[in-house]
């Protein structure tokens, strides 16, 4: 994971010369959507995202930008709603996101004219997670060693373990108002199309309680489905029954402030910056 960051963050300062350079600051409130939370966007039950980056202006409209982002995700039955054909799972998690991506992004009009622009942007990341939540003693225990689904056991081999890193594709809008020629503040939502349906450590159908007992011990098989903690009784279900939707895979998405901060000088080509209104003005 850290070679991909180090590797990110090392591209873009060998164009810091050109005095295109930016050093962006993202503070926000990140969420996702899956099997514990099936809203395609809520703020409830949002928790903070901090990302610092670079960003270069490759022109007046196009910019290639790294991001570094740690935030929190989180999901709860308790808070949300079921299928109607799922028993009462009663199931929480929570996971710390380290992100590193590059993207490129398009401002639709030239801030050096204008004062305001909307942009979109989109590209690749890597991101790492490992899903937790907390036994009755308040303990914290990791999921994905427990092969709650039975992931990875021997009896499943259709089942693959799933790894903690993985790639996902962010892409978002925004809209950025220039402060001053160096300051920039933008609000965003930048949204990730992952590839794994495991972020919350579910997504499709229970394990046969003797196997899984067998092989991963009652803590496995008290995580995997916690009935008994509503209602005192515990009413497994059977092998296969429907644990949640492999169909379809698990997203994440932050929403936040922008401030990006150019090094150097003025980003102009030309060497002549314009007001808000387009009009040219020399720089000496």
């Amino acid at each position: 994971m850290k070679k991909y960051l180090l590797f990110a963050f090392a591209v873009i300062p060998y164009f810091a010369q050109a005095q295109r350079l930016h050093g962006d600051l993202q503070l926000g409130v990140a969420n996702y959507q899956g099997d514990l939370q099936n809203k395609r966007f809520t703020l409830k039950g949002s928790k903070p995202a901090v990302g610092i980056g670079l960003s270069y202006d490759v022109n007046n409209h196009i910019i290639v930008r790294t991001l570094a982002t740690y935030l929190t995700v989180t999901g709860d039955d308790k808070n949300g709603r079921t299928l109607q054909n799922i028993n009462p799972r009663n199931l929480n998690f929570t996971s710390h996101i380290l992100e590193g991506q590059v993207a490129l992004e398009y401002n639709l009009f030239d801030l050096s004219e204008r004062s305001a622009t909307p942009y979109v942007f989109a590209g690749v990341a890597i991101f790492h997670f490992n899903p937790y939540s907390y036994d009755s003693m308040a303990n914290k225990v990791f999921l994905r060693s427990l092969s709650t689904e039975g992931q990875g056991l021997a009896a499943y081999p259709n089942k693959k373990l799933y790894k903690n890193n993985q790639f996902s594709i962010p892409f978002g809008v925004g809209v950025k108002f220039a402060v001053s020629e160096k300051v920039q503040v933008g609000l965003e939502l930048g949204l990730r199309k992952l590839f794994t349906d495991y972020l919350d450590d579910v997504s499709g159908t229970y394990a046969d309680s003797s196997i899984l007992l067998a092989a991963k011990g009652p803590k496995a098989i008290a995580f995997a489905y916690r009935e008994s903690e509503i209602h005192g009784t515990v009413n497994y279900p059977k092998a296969g029954d429907v644990r949640g939707n492999p169909k379809i895979k698990d997203w994440y998405y932050t929403t936040g402030i922008r401030i990006s901060y150019l090094f150097g000088g003025s980003g102009n080509n030309s060497g002549t910056k314009h007001s808000k209104m387009g009009c040219p003005t020399n720089v000496y």
